[in-house]
């Protein structure tokens, strides 16, 4: 057995011992693997262990990959989850799945644009990335703002809204991780709640949180999607992308 396909099993069983904890199913939340700077052979490997779903950081390295994966595109969902500036929205509109990063309504008005231009793929599936820390180093809208950016992009086409992401300052206290990601669960559930049958939020059922060393907190608190790196990949070679 391979060292990745090893490293699932055990984030798996992290997953789903958390969720039994929780007394939660297991299916209600779905793993993430992480491959940014990791090359496509890890990739193949990790979807040959059964993982289907990858989220990648910087757009010219994963439009790379998705180009050179192409024969597994049917089995390959492709998540970007870094920081996006507008000069790079094109390529992920028309290259990924899913957004997580999306934190004004700029970028969510590029996307829609763009992702019309390619009428035989899917509507785009979209979260509002959250600075539930408040940082400066960190991307991402003030939880206050996030109702009102919801609800933009919600009415824009060829865009699925979809939920909620969030990086929470990263703390050694599970108490303390617990609290950032309650607070993000609390703001999604009362906008969902207030938005319950408007148009534009029939698919807003996802909490984008939790990563290695936090994801236990995470799915305590009620995530639907961990974003998993280095406990299947490894520790990153920042060279090696």
């Amino acid at each position: 057995m391979s060292q990745i396909t090893n490293n699932l099993m055990r984030v798996k069983q992290r997953l789903e011992l958390a969720a039994q904890a929780s007394k939660r199913e297991p299916e209600e939340i779905e793993l993430l693997a992480v491959s940014k700077t990791f090359p496509t052979q890890d990739i193949e490997e990790a979807m040959h262990a059964g993982q289907t779903a990858f989220g990648e950081n910087y757009v010219q390295e994963a439009v790379e990959k998705i180009t050179l994966l192409a024969k597994l595109r049917p089995w390959l969902v492709w998540h970007f989850i870094g920081p996006l500036q507008s000069n790079k929205t094109k390529e992920v509109a028309e290259h990924f799945d899913w957004v997580h990063s999306v934190d004004r309504l700029k970028i969510a008005e590029r996307l829609s644009a763009q992702r019309g231009e390619f009428p035989d793929v899917a509507d785009l599936q979209v979260c509002i990335q959250v600075n539930v820390s408040e940082e400066d180093s960190k991307s991402g809208i003030p939880l206050n703002e996030a109702e009102e950016l919801c609800s933009a992009i919600a009415k824009l086409p060829h865009l699925t809204l979809r939920g909620l992401m969030a990086i929470p300052a990263p703390s050694p206290n599970p108490s303390s991780q617990r609290q950032a990601f309650a607070t993000v669960r609390e703001c999604f559930n009362q906008i969902k709640a207030k938005h319950l049958n408007d148009i534009g939020y029939e698919f807003f059922d996802t909490l984008s949180m939790g990563m290695s060393d936090d994801m236990e907190s995470a799915i305590a608190e009620g995530s639907t999607m961990v974003r998993v790196g280095t406990a299947i990949f490894g520790k990153r070679d920042k060279i090696n992308v």
